[in-house]
C-alpha cells in the first residue's frame, strides 16, 4: 500500500508538467505568430472573449500590436483552469478550453502591487 501514494504523486506531477508545457507552447506559438506577422495564426490562439476585445480584423491589429518574440526561456505556472507564462520581457495568461489552452491576455507587464497592464486582453 506505501508504493501507491509515490507512483499517484509522480503521476500527478506529470500530468502538471504536461499542462505547464502545453500552455508554455501555446503561448509561445502565439507569440511567434504575432511578432513574425501571421496575425491569423496569432488570432486563432486567443480566447474567444479576448478576440472580440480586438478591433476587427484582428489578423492586422493584432500584428499592429507589435508583440515581440518569446524568449528562449519561459517560466510557466499552472493554475487549475488558468495559466501563467513569463518570458523576459512579455507575460502571456491562459486558460484552458475544450479545445486547449488559448490566449486571454499578452503583452503584458507587471506593475508592483497593482494588476498586470496588459497590450492585448480579454473584457
Amino acid at each position: 500500500m506505501m508504493m501507491v501514494i509515490p507512483v499517484l504523486l509522480t503521476a500527478g506531477c506529470a500530468s502538471v508538467e504536461q499542462r505547464s508545457g502545453a500552455a508554455e507552447e501555446t503561448a509561445r506559438r502565439f507569440l511567434q505568430a504575432a511578432a513574425g506577422g501571421d496575425g491569423q495564426a496569432a488570432c486563432d490562439a486567443l480566447a474567444p472573449e479576448t478576440e472580440r476585445q480586438i478591433d476587427a480584423p484582428c489578423a492586422r491589429t493584432i500584428v499592429d500590436e507589435a508583440l515581440t518574440a518569446p524568449s528562449d526561456q519561459a517560466d510557466s505556472q499552472v493554475y487549475g483552469q488558468r495559466a501563467l507564462v513569463r518570458f523576459t520581457g512579455d507575460t502571456v495568461f491562459l486558460a484552458v478550453f475544450p479545445d486547449g489552452w488559448r490566449v486571454v491576455a499578452a503583452g503584458c507587464v507587471p506593475r508592483g502591487e497593482r494588476p498586470y497592464d496588459c497590450a492585448v486582453q480579454g473584457g
